[in-house]
């Protein structure tokens, strides 16, 4: 059993509760940079892919997570992200310059919009967002002397101090790159977290009226969140577009947003660790998958069977058992495992039962 006294403020904002825990996440850190000498190049690929999901689930957890605001269209976000990238590198803007603009681009524009769209509640600023996100494809079609219209665009060749790096040609050059985006954007947001104004994102999240009895800003507030979860966003958008190689107006549509909006919800949604258990699932999900099909089709002598829609039949099976089963998603239920085995024998059934009640001055919203 392990019991962690906090004697002071500074204790509660810590980066890591205990040395162990420093430990574990040292010795992750460790594996997943061996990685490029441990898979192959198809494998590598597969995980370069869970951590450009993992930075677009950070993205949007930013916003829906610790600020509690739905957002169904962060797929116009990455796309932005993505095409602001491309057109730049196209231009001659060596790409240390052009990725983080193409953020920087994504979170002025994420501001702009949430200033009308933010005021709104609930289920209309889902909506709102949606909107958004199918509004998006349209413009991409129309912007076609910068976007390429239907035919899209394909991502050029680039240089990082003199070093080419290619998604098909140097394979774990570009892992090293992803993974060093996603450190950087993991260590912002867990100090963003630790920070007065991330407070101030989950003081608006569990009740804006006593958010802005203390003071917080509420308008402002959701606007910095929005403009710093589109940047996010934008960011992962424009190294998916470097994974694809090529892309258009459909590879940006409303289906990437609500896969992204479930990915966090399976993952977790109020944690960091949430955004990366729902992107390991999102990205190994099609290769398990594929892999349970020909292996029974090689049992059952089946030949080659292709069956329509099955990656979003399971993954919306998946969903409705842990909105039924586990609502705090795949890292609610390590906790509870984690925290039955410190307190055993003495843990409670009820210890993580949602709590019903709910503050008076939030019943009208």
């Amino acid at each position: 059993m392990r019991f962690v006294f906090k004697r002071s403020y500074d204790d509660d904002i810590r980066l890591f509760k205990h040395r162990p825990q420093m430990f574990w996440y040292l010795a992750l850190l460790v594996l997943v940079v061996a990685l490029p000498w441990l898979l192959d190049d198809f494998f590598l690929g597969e995980a370069t892919n869970v951590l450009i999901w993992a930075i677009a689930g950070m993205g949007l957890m930013v916003l829906t997570g610790h600020t509690g605001q739905v957002s169904l269209g962060h797929a116009a976000f990455m796309a932005l992200g993505c095409y602001s990238n491309v057109i730049l590198l196209q231009n001659g803007v060596p790409f240390i310059i052009a990725f983080p603009l193409a953020g920087l681009i994504t979170g002025v524009v994420g501001v702009i919009v949430a200033l009308p769209v933010l005021r709104l509640h609930g289920i209309y600023l889902a909506i709102a967002t949606l909107a958004i996100s199918v509004l998006s494809e349209d413009i991409i079609v129309i912007a076609a002397p910068w976007t390429g219209g239907v035919s899209g665009l394909s991502a050029p060749a680039f240089d990082i101090f003199g070093v080419s790096i290619n998604r098909y040609g140097t394979p774990d050059l570009f892992y090293f790159l992803t993974l060093g985006v996603t450190l950087v954007v993991l260590g912002a947001y867990r100090n963003l977290m630790r920070a007065p104004l991330g407070r101030a994102f989950v003081a608006i999240r569990d009740s804006e009226i006593s958010a802005q009895a203390m003071g917080v800003n509420i308008t402002k507030t959701k606007a910095i969140s929005f403009g710093i979860s589109c940047a996010i966003v934008g960011m992962a958008g424009s190294l998916l577009g470097l994974f694809a190689g090529a892309f258009n107006h459909e590879t940006f549509n409303i289906v990437l947003s609500i896969q992204l909006f479930l990915m966090i919800v399976i993952g977790g949604l109020g944690s960091i660790h949430g955004a990366f258990f729902g992107a390991l699932i999102i990205g190994f999900l099609p290769q398990v998958i594929a892999m349970t099909r020909d292996g029974l089709s090689n049992i059952f002598s089946l030949g080659s069977v292709t069956i329509p829609g099955i990656e979003s039949g399971v993954f919306a099976v998946i969903l409705i058992c842990f909105v039924l089963f586990e609502p705090l998603g795949v890292y609610g239920r390590w906790v509870k495992i984690r925290t039955y085995f410190e307190l055993f024998p003495f843990y409670r059934k009820g210890m993580f039962k949602r709590q019903k009640s709910f503050l008076k001055t939030e019943r009208m919203k």
